[in-house]
């Protein structure tokens, strides 16, 4: 059994993001075989992904990884049709190595809408919360708070910059740092929020994205190590994989989904199977705008390493 969430999963619900695509591929790809065998949901959240695999694939078993105990929880309940196929593991990704090769590894590297909508969490402006952004606030760690009151003035606009890819990066940490001088800490998300967009000129505080997004999105990646953690997943994953398994990762930011490319087309352990990431359609990104920037790429482990034996 998961272990009790540290706040209600109530209204956890995980919208799959590009779950037609996903599946499209896996039933064009997946042998007989494959689909008897072990799937590994490398980032289970609410249960979306994993929930429509198991209806889809009735002699499937699978492992669901989350550090978030909230998200298990609300898994596990999402999965309970299912539960003697089912076995869900409180860890991260890059700290798992599954006991036996499996047909099928997913990760969505998104940040959840339930994450995302608790303010509490820290990880949007649009409910004011305290500035935390840590994915397993139970694992303890640095919050958002103490890394930009720890930063300098120059580290923290390289990192902007580095994890942003915000070219407001300089003028944004001039403004954080003179802030936090002369009123010692941010009061919440949104003050944090208005203080970025404030650097930005007028008539670019109303576009579709929030001028904080890209911010926020930096100070996220920083604080859960997000992009050293990805690494990891892709140097271990396809070792995971049975001969002729499935890699797929769905990414949502250009840091991501080039680390995500370059591993697939430079790994002699994989071979693409989508030259060109899957992208959302007009009827997805309109009923879920957070699929809009998703982007879904498979690869296949090959039977054999080029140049070594079957």
């Amino acid at each position: 059994m998961p272990d009790q969430p540290v706040s209600s999963s109530q209204g956890f619900l995980h919208v799959p993001v590009l779950a037609e695509p996903l599946m499209q591929t896996l039933a064009n790809e997946l042998s007989d075989q494959r689909q008897s065998g072990v799937f590994v949901d490398a980032t289970l959240g609410g249960g979306g992904h994993s929930g429509l695999l198991m209806d889809s694939y009735p002699r499937v078993r699978l492992i669901g990884l989350d550090h978030d105990a909230t998200a298990r929880h609300a898994a596990a309940e999402r999965l309970k049709p299912h539960a003697h196929r089912v076995t869900i593991v409180a860890t991260n990704f890059a700290d798992y190595s599954p006991p036996h090769p499996v047909a099928l590894v997913l990760a969505d590297l998104g940040v959840s809408s339930p994450q995302l909508d608790v303010a509490q969490r820290g990880f949007s402006f649009r409910l004011d919360g305290p500035l935390d952004m840590r994915m397993n606030p139970a694992g303890g760690g640095e919050t958002a708070a103490e890394l930009i009151a720890r930063l300098d003035e120059t580290d923290l606009a390289d990192l902007i910059y580095a994890y942003g890819e915000e070219r407001l990066s300089r003028r944004i940490a001039r403004r954080i740092k003179a802030d936090l001088a002369a009123d010692g800490a941010y009061s919440g998300t949104q003050s944090l929020a208005y203080a970025v967009a404030g650097c930005f000129p007028p008539k670019s505080r109303r576009g579709r994205i929030h001028p904080a997004t890209r911010t926020f999105q930096a100070l996220r990646v920083a604080v859960n190590d997000e992009l050293a953690v990805l690494d990891r997943l892709l140097q271990q994953a396809p070792d995971w994989l049975e001969p002729d398994g499935l890699l797929a990762i769905i990414s949502f930011h250009s840091l991501e989904d080039r680390r995500v490319k370059t591993a697939f087309l430079s790994d002699n352990r994989l071979q693409r199977i989508t030259r060109k990431p899957l992208r959302a359609d007009d009827a997805e990104q309109q009923m879920n705008p957070r699929s809009r920037s998703a982007k879904l790429r498979v690869a296949r482990r090959r039977r054999a390493d080029p140049g070594g034996e079957e």
